[in-house]
């Protein structure tokens, strides 16, 4: 059978690399973004466990199902496909220590296509590019969540609470916290629906609009991590729309910090969400924390989002603001949603593009996320957002590039007004040219601070020897 090797360094100790692929949220951290898998169970790393993930194959969905074998901790485990897309596929995962704080991951993987006789031929063009891609993509994100866990290698795991624990941000967050050892639950309400792979983690039940808990308790927690609340640019709005998005934020972060009030060991920490809609379209003016609101419908939701938030602080309670830009994923948000106009060369300027977009990548989210919930210092509100914010010209013209599309052929504000409605005014034909100051003072440092960079790692566009 034809074999992959490849060969992955990192800066930290054997056992830590070791330590970090043994975590609960490891597979969702390593899961290239632009290959649509979806986990519904996660095994550990113990013998005849069992892994089971969806792939996008165009159209299909097949489930890939993989059994560990030949485990030794600490030094070596191997996935055999027991069911899946290829003829075979049987990967070692061998863990080497080089010196006492630096490690390799040495990954073999024997592999066929399906029908191999016939179709051998086709794997440099179908299967070792992408193998290519997916190593370079995991590689560099075991390095960097090593990196950030490592930072904070001296300070006690947290128990931490997350609302919005199923969101695009959520999910990775979660993910990210119990690779780096802290003990997560889910705030969630009764009729949330958790993925098959995350149902048997611990949960707080609460019923948001009453502000009541129903299982669980509120009780202990290092810190509260609130990000729920109703998708902003799913659906066309008309007035009952914009009234649900409002108070999907604003009335269950009220009740929130009411209950923390109730509490004998309430939080340290509460970081509750916001955004950079919060300054309203602002054209070409420099934005930072200190700069004034706006006065459209999304800025007086941010302004009312906040102040719901802030009797957190007169109870003692550290809290920050997360006004967080446009998250920069295929996996959802602002990029999903233009990945198909632009693939099909219909991927331009929206109405003329001078617009600025404040765009931040998801793991800089998360990492940003992580700082400021380890840095005791930080308070108030944090602009999420890369530091060279792009207009929406440039931001098309740069995703055309990446994807090797032309990306010229424009989109007239007036047409996307017609189709969308006000949600077109308020997303797409309005923007701020954002600043992170306050991120940046802290000592927080970007993984990407250019799109480019972005768009290459988390589409599998890499420019790759």
């Amino acid at each position: 059978m034809p074999t992959y090797s490849h060969i992955a360094t990192y800066d930290a100790p054997v056992e830590n690399v070791w330590s970090w692929y043994d975590s609960k949220g490891a597979f969702r951290r390593i899961m290239p973004e632009w290959e649509g898998i979806r986990p519904v169970e996660a095994g550990a790393l113990v013998n005849d466990a069992t892994t089971r993930f969806k792939i996008t194959l165009g159209p299909l969905r097949p489930t890939w199902v993989a059994r560990h074998y030949g485990v030794v901790s600490g030094e070596v485990f191997n996935d055999v496909m027991e069911k899946g897309p290829f003829g075979a596929w049987d990967h070692e995962h061998r863990f080497v220590s080089t010196s006492a704080k630096t490690s390799e991951i040495h990954d073999t993987i024997q592999w066929k296509l399906p029908l191999h006789p016939l179709t051998f031929w086709t794997a440099p063009f179908t299967v070792k590019g992408r193998m290519k891609q997916m190593f370079a993509y995991r590689t560099l994100r075991v390095q960097e969540d090593i990196k950030r866990i490592s930072q904070y290698a001296d300070q006690p795991k947290q128990k931490v609470l997350v609302s919005g624990s199923t969101g695009l941000i959520g999910m990775q967050l979660c993910a990210f916290l119990q690779a780096g050892g802290h003990h997560v639950t889910r705030l969630v309400r009764p009729t949330t629906v958790l993925p098959s792979d995350v149902v048997d983690e611990p949960c707080v039940v609460w019923d948001d609009r009453k502000g009541e808990v129903i299982e669980g308790s509120l009780e202990g927690f290092d810190t509260v991590i609130h990000l729920a609340g109703l998708g902003i640019g799913d659906k066309r709005w008309n007035a009952q729309r914009k009234e649900r998005i409002w108070s999907s934020r604003t009335v269950p972060t009220e009740h929130l910090v009411r209950l923390f009030a109730t509490l004998e060991q309430p939080p340290k920490a509460f970081m509750c969400g916001s955004a950079v809609g919060f300054y309203g379209n602002r054209g070409d003016e420099s934005l930072t924390e200190s700069s004034s609101p706006g006065d459209d419908f999304l800025s007086e939701m941010c302004q009312a989002w906040e102040a719901a938030a802030a009797p957190a602080k007169e109870l003692g309670i550290r809290t920050v603001w997360l006004r967080t830009g446009l998250v920069t994923t295929p996996m959802g948000g602002a990029l999903q949603q233009l990945m198909l106009p632009t693939l099909l060369g219909a991927g331009g300027p929206a109405g003329g593009g001078r617009q600025y977009y404040p765009w931040i990548s998801l793991h800089d989210h998360i990492y940003a996320t992580y700082h400021l919930m380890m840095n005791e210092a930080c308070d108030g509100p944090y602009n999420l957002t890369a530091p060279e914010p792009v207009t929406q010209k440039q931001y098309a013209k740069t995703l055309g590039k990446v994807l090797l599309r032309p990306w010229f052929a424009p989109a007239p504000g007036f047409v996307l007004k017609i189709m969308f409605g006000e949600l077109a005014q308020a997303l797409v034909l309005s923007g701020q040219r954002v600043f992170p100051k306050r991120l940046q003072d802290s000592g927080f440092a970007f993984q990407h601070d250019r799109l480019e960079s972005c768009l290459r790692q988390c589409l599998g566009k890499q420019k790759l020897p």
